[in-house]
């Protein structure tokens, strides 16, 4: 434990989440800050959640498949941690401070939050482009504006990065400035 007053450098959590509606950046962001840490030496994994709750169907009281997804996350962390990497980075959605806490149980670690931004019309542009005109599409456009009101009320993030129309590397080094895992590393 540091002592008030102390000049001694506070070590950030090791592991990050990328919280954001559909269509907001987080896995091309997540890729990116991966790109980063590699260029920087720094032990990592990249983790996309969705990847780890893409089960279906889901139970009817487990929407999105959670208690699947923290299973998963816990051992891939352990396995993460295991080879060694020295940070873990999630692109996912926390919506409430116990999705949080749930994703802190299942690494074992303090996470530090980052939200990503983006305007209505770039995230409806973005998700045009992504997905075919059908159910899919209108799902994840009428999911992107839940989202995003669940998320603007939601008191889970640390960070909050603007994403419109920015190359992925800038907002990545932004990211990893805002919660200090800025160079230099080694």
């Amino acid at each position: 434990m540091t002592a008030p007053g102390s000049t001694a450098r506070r070590v950030p959590p090791r592991v990050l989440l990328l919280n954001g509606t559909v269509g907001a950046g987080k896995t091309t962001t997540a890729d990116a800050i991966g790109a980063l840490l590699r260029e920087r030496g720094l032990p990592h994994a990249v983790v996309d959640l969705d990847a780890l709750r893409r089960v279906w169907p889901a139970p009817p009281d487990d929407r999105f498949n959670g208690a699947l997804l923290a299973r998963n996350l816990a051992a891939v962390a352990r396995n993460a941690w295991d080879a060694g990497a020295e940070r873990l980075v999630l692109a996912g959605v926390a919506e409430t401070v116990e999705d949080r806490s749930a994703l802190e149980e299942a690494v074992a670690e303090t996470i530090v939050t980052c939200r990503l931004v983006v305007t209505a019309g770039e995230l409806r542009r973005r998700l045009l482009v992504r997905h075919a005109p059908g159910a899919e599409r209108d799902w994840h456009l009428d999911r992107a504006e839940e989202l995003d009101a669940v998320l603007d009320g939601a008191d889970v993030h640390d960070h909050v990065v603007s994403v419109d129309g920015d190359d992925p590397g800038r907002v990545a080094t932004e990211v990893l400035d805002a919660v200090g895992w800025g160079p230099p590393v080694r």
